[in-house]
């Protein structure tokens, strides 16, 4: 599948303004598509659900839509779509929810290669329970995460795994699947923090083993939505807090208030952009078929930026690159000697290139690097509407910090 990256840009108006948005790994831009579909929805007339009137019933539709498209983009069931306001809180809902099960003596596996907000909601969860937390370590030399350790790790008391699909900073795709039959042999579950893996690779939760898959579409040109991708079933057997007459069925009795349906609408707008990234699919062919290629479209682009961007940061002498794994998503994480981080990202400001610096909620990761009380270090990350002019453009900008 070919991968027209003038068509890519051209559908994000933000782009225009002549910035290198290498900020992708916190947030990305979106596309108009995206933007009307949010505002027509409210040009239409939206209600609140479950009404017997017409814009009661186009917000009806509009979750109904949004749930299929990311069970569409997941490999997932529309019935097993919890949404939310993002991953860090639905994440403490599940926490919370699955903990009234843990007791002294149950164990909870963390790893210190996720975001922050895949490891303290299980934390703290234990913690209340009287649980115990187990550590997988990264090997700080390359950044992976050693699967063999997991089989050490889980025990007969094991009642949940929670491993990232791939790390926001330093973008190491662990091997998921493996780590999952590890805790189903055990039987546990496996919660992956697919957050930072899901712009970048077709997903399918069966084949990751995932119980469940949390998502945000920020990360993929939709609106700040969250999103946690589970079976029916398995969501039938647990019970959150909720209010009386709110929804007892599944997913609903996960969902808290009312939803943003306009942003609702935005989603399935995002996942039908995602789906036409690459060129034109075969008649006939399912959204998901259509996303499985396209998003493998956008895999390999992506990887053609990114060994650019290794390469020329590799290069440089003056450049301290973290992370080595051999599979990763398209995010350098780096340091320029003889500037802070932060002063670095002000730099590259100024010369209208758009990166992150500091930890990036990598609480962990970026303690076992010995980065954390210094501020971190730097992050670019690509995403499919970034171009290799602007890959040359920050390192051009990176090079010339050289003292």
């Amino acid at each position: 599948m070919t991968f027209d990256i003038g068509r890519v840009r051209a559908a994000y108006p933000a782009l225009a303004d002549g910035y290198a948005y290498l900020d992708g790994a916190a947030g990305t831009q979106v596309p108009a598509t995206v933007i009307e579909a949010i505002a027509q929805a409210y040009r239409s007339g939206i209600g609140n659900v479950g009404g017997e009137f017409p814009a009661s019933g186009r917000s009806d539709a509009i979750v109904a839509e949004c749930r299929r498209a990311l069970a569409d983009l997941t490999g997932g069931s529309p019935q097993g779509v919890i949404l939310g306001p993002n991953m860090t809180t639905l994440t403490y809902r599940l926490a919370d929810t699955l903990s009234r099960q843990w007791g002294p003596g149950d164990e909870v596996v963390v790893s210190r290669l996720d975001h922050d907000a895949n490891v303290r909601p299980w934390v703290q969860a234990a913690a209340r329970q009287g649980a115990t937390v187990r550590w997988a370590e990264v090997d700080i030399s390359t950044a992976e995460l050693p699967t063999a350790q997991f089989g050490e790790l889980v025990t007969e008391r094991t009642r949940l795994v929670a491993v990232t699909a791939a790390s926001n900073i330093v973008g190491t795709r662990p091997d998921v699947p493996a780590i999952a039959a590890v805790a189903h042999a055990a039987g546990a579950l496996c919660y992956v923090d697919g957050v930072h893996a899901t712009p970048h690779v077709p997903v399918d939760v069966g084949s990751l083993g995932a119980d469940f898959y949390a998502t945000s579409s920020y990360k993929w040109s939709g609106p700040h939505i969250g999103a946690v991708v589970a079976d029916p079933a398995l969501l039938e057997t647990l019970h959150p807090d909720r209010l009386a007459p709110a929804p007892a069925e599944v997913p609903g009795r996960f969902e808290r208030g009312t939803a943003p349906f306009a942003d609702l609408a935005g989603v399935a707008a995002a996942v039908e952009h995602l789906a036409g990234l690459g060129a034109e699919a075969p008649a006939g062919a399912s959204r998901r078929e259509r996303l499985l290629a396209s998003m493998a479209a956008v895999e390999r682009y992506e990887g053609q930026l990114f060994a650019r961007l290794l390469g020329g940061l590799a290069a440089m002498r003056h450049v301290t690159l973290y992370g080595k794994a051999a599979c990763r998503a398209p995010t350098a994480y780096f340091t320029v000697a003889g500037y802070a981080p932060r002063e670095v990202a002000e730099r590259l400001a100024a010369q209208a290139i758009n990166v992150w610096d500091g930890d990036n909620y990598a609480w962990e990761l970026t303690g076992a690097f010995g980065l954390r009380e210094s501020g971190g270090a730097v992050r670019a990350g690509i995403v499919h509407y970034n171009e290799e002019a602007e890959v040359d453009r920050l390192l051009a900008a990176v090079a010339g910090l050289d003292r």
